[in-house]
């Protein structure tokens, strides 16, 4: 059985629906399961109540075992608690993202899984076919970036990672297909038995759900392929909100007159999407795409954005900040 994943809580509420809503336009029929973030999850509950598709994963033994492997795993670096304070972070930092390991548990054979800011804008058959040859499923650039992966300044990363495996072997952990059961219970002791070797020094701690993500395939030794170097160069897009040059086609998004499998808004704070939905004439990238899938099946309710609008990383002006401070806003 295939299906898609995704991780939520009530804050992330609007992605959610445009996500749920671009899943069924683009791969009608898809069983999506979404993964509990906390417990702030009455909006979600009752997104997924309306879609005889949709479940929310209940799974406590899996949730509390996932739990405490991730802390079992941080508490094997020698610096993350100590960097996670200094950024403003008490216990462990954003810890419930690494609760989209239970699709590794859950309820589908094949899966995809989607972070809650993304939008589907394309037949998943790629997906899929690849899935048959391959441990996992990617498509992204974060080789270009290894930076946000792994710690690139520790002294032992190039030891401890196979020959070239920095160049291409790494991902973005915000879209990926995997099979259920790759990290079994047994994998995960071996996985903390070589973080405790030393291998927690390469982690990166302030991405903590990707670089772990990254390290147990790597660890495990799964095969992965990566769409956007395994695709023919002429069919390759890329995905990212940061991208400017996508141009609009209808209701989809094209790169180079390819179209786009789908669109990450990372970056973007689900802030800025909620003040959106309360009628701010906020703007940022491809905002028409996110509203059309928002509102989709209630475009009715769709905010009425008047006026001049703002940019979404606009700075407060000075008198803005001032009456800030003096509570005049």
């Amino acid at each position: 059985m295939r299906g898609i994943c995704t991780l939520a809580n009530d804050r992330v509420y609007d992605q959610v629906v445009a996500l749920l809503n671009s899943i069924e336009t683009h791969a009608p029929g898809t069983p999506v399961c979404i993964f509990p973030y906390d417990d702030k999850m009455d909006r979600i509950c009752a997104e997924g109540d309306r879609r005889d598709t949709v479940q929310i994963y209940s799974n406590q033994d899996s949730i509390s075992a996932w739990d405490e492997f991730v802390r079992a795993a941080w508490d094997t670096h020698p610096t993350a608690k100590e960097r996670w304070k200094r950024a403003g972070s008490t216990g462990y930092h954003r810890v419930g993202t690494h609760r989209r390991f239970c699709a590794f548990d859950g309820p589908f054979d094949q899966f995809l899984y989607m972070d809650a800011d993304t939008l589907l804008l394309n037949s998943l058959n790629v997906v899929w076919d690849t899935l048959a040859n391959a441990d996992c499923v990617v498509y992204d650039f974060q080789f270009k970036q290894p930076q946000h992966v792994y710690d690139t300044t520790a002294p032992s990363l190039t030891q401890r990672l196979p020959n070239g495996y920095l160049d291409t072997g790494i991902f973005c952990s915000g879209f990926y297909g995997s099979h259920r059961g790759s990290f079994s219970p047994q994998k995960r002791a071996l996985i903390l038995e070589h973080l405790q070797a030393g291998d927690a020094e390469i982690l990166y701690p302030m991405a903590p759900d990707q670089t772990l993500l990254n390290y147990m395939v790597m660890r495990c030794g799964l095969s992965f392929t990566n769409l956007s170097l395994s695709l023919p160069k002429q069919q390759v897009t890329g995905n990212s909100v940061t991208s400017s040059h996508f141009e609009y086609r209808g209701n989809a998004l094209y790169d180079n007159g390819v179209q786009l499998l789908y669109l990450h808004y990372i970056g973007l704070s689900s802030r800025i999407f909620a003040r959106l939905d309360a009628g701010e004439n906020i703007d940022f990238p491809y905002r028409n795409l996110f509203l059309h899938y928002r509102y989709l099946h209630a475009p009715e309710t769709r905010p009425n954005l008047s006026g001049r609008s703002r940019p979404y990383n606009q700075s407060p002006s000075v008198m803005r900040r001032a009456l800030s401070k003096l509570g005049i806003t």
